[in-house]
């Protein structure tokens, strides 16, 4: 009969065996295991808020904000595995963002009064799927009637869509709520009269910054606003680089030699052209507009700038 010390010795190696027979099969089956479809990570929902209504315990509240939650997250891990691409942000079609839609319906079905999420909703969804965009608000004004913001945002989302009679609609339906402002009446005119001017661009966002109730639209609208202060400096430096280049037969050298054109420059707002201690000739986010002297044009600093591309 063998020992009771060589019973344990065999069994110790069996179980040692077995461990490293399963670590070396697990480490070949991840070294040859196919890579996962496009997208499949975004996998459907399997729980529709529709379905959790009634059935939550009270707690349908914070269901909605672990679905506002997972949609920030979801667009930021979209914008960190596409980082070595331009994406714009009129344009996000390439992230392939499908669940951002589910995710807002999900949590504004869980909680309609959830006022925030139509809002961010009505900024980004319209990159994505503007019809999307529409319903999404109109369910929110469905359930919110006498919040004016609403409306705001859904005359901005027409806007984008380039249907100024629909957004003037809406801006004068929500000019009719007791509480709202005087410009949203104004806004409807606008967009009867000019509604795809820069200045009307720069009217909305400017609202859209000051009347925001979430950071994300705050800091969207306020970026915009930056974009249009760059496209109005950008211009009028054009058109020095252009006088310079017709009187000389030349670019200009550097910026030096077109500061003097620039002075009696007047900007929208009264902004002003903003100049580094290097004597570049900075955008509105501080980073230093480039010299494209064969284009012989100033252009915006991609590796630096905090401006969207368009």
């Amino acid at each position: 009969m063998p020992s009771k010390s060589a019973t344990t010795f065999v069994s110790v190696a069996i179980i040692v065996c077995g461990f490293a027979a399963i670590f070396a099969v697990s480490a070949l089956l991840e070294k040859n295991r196919p890579s996962p479809p496009a997208g499949f990570e975004d996998s459907d929902l399997l729980v529709q808020g529709a379905n959790l209504k009634g059935f939550s315990f009270g707690f349908e509240g914070l269901i909605a904000d672990w679905y506002w939650m997972q949609s920030l997250q979801y667009i930021g891990d979209k914008f960190l595995a596409n980082s070595d691409k331009n994406i714009s942000l009129d344009d996000m079609r390439e992230l392939n963002p499908r669940l951002l839609y589910p995710y807002l319906d999900n949590a504004t079905t869980l909680d309609p009064k959830f006022t925030s999420l139509y809002e961010y909703g009505a900024n980004v969804l319209p990159a994505i799927d503007k019809e999307k965009a529409v319903l999404l608000t109109q369910k929110g004004i469905a359930a919110n009637p006498e919040n004016w913001r609403l409306y705001h945002y859904l005359g901005y989302i027409y806007w984008k869509m380039g249907d100024y009679q629909n957004a003037a609609a809406s801006y004068e339906r929500g000019a009719a709520i007791n509480d709202a402002p005087s410009w949203m009446r104004l806004m409807s005119a606008k967009m009867k009269s000019d509604g795809g001017s820069r200045e009307t661009s720069r009217a909305i966002y400017r609202q859209m910054a000051e009347q925001a109730q979430d950071a994300q639209t705050k800091e969207s609208a306020e970026l915009r606003l930056l974009q249009l202060q760059s496209l109005d400096e950008r211009e009028a430096v054009n058109f020095a680089l252009q006088n310079i280049k017709a009187k000389t037969n030349r670019c200009a050298f550097d910026w030096r030699e077109v500061f003097p054109l620039l002075r009696t420059v007047k900007l929208p707002d009264g902004k002003d052209f903003a100049i580094d201690a290097a004597n570049n000739l900075v955008d509105p986010s501080g980073a230093p507009y480039v010299l494209n002297k064969e284009k012989c044009e100033a252009e915006l600093d991609r590796t630096k700038t905090k401006i969207p591309a368009n």
